[in-house]
């Protein structure tokens, strides 16, 4: 019994085009999604860290996609994404605290 997805000459089966396409389009709304709905999130830490991890994510998955691993490109950029994310939004709450006065 051969496994599915390899052809008899041992070689994988290729996405068709469409099908690449959709997942990449599937990709690319899941993103538009998570940083509009981002824009309405919370203090600057919580909104940057979501958004900074959804784009590192994305990020993430392309050039993992380049060296067959996008799961773990994903992972280690949506990682570093809210990381950074977190960083620049506390910078951005405490400029406005010192500013403004805080809450």
């Amino acid at each position: 019994m051969e496994a599915v997805g390899i052809r008899s000459s041992g070689k994988p089966i290729r996405q068709s085009k469409f099908v690449r396409a959709c997942s990449y389009m599937a990709g690319a709304l899941t993103i538009a999604a998570t940083l509009s709905l981002a824009g309405c999130y919370g203090p600057p830490t919580e909104r940057d860290a979501l958004i900074g991890g959804a784009v590192g994510a994305g990020g993430g998955a392309l050039v993992g996609s380049a060296v067959d691993a996008p799961g773990a490109g994903a992972l280690i950029g949506g990682l570093a994404g809210a990381g950074t994310g977190y960083l620049v939004g506390q910078h951005e709450e405490n400029e406005w605290r010192s500013r403004y006065g805080g809450y």
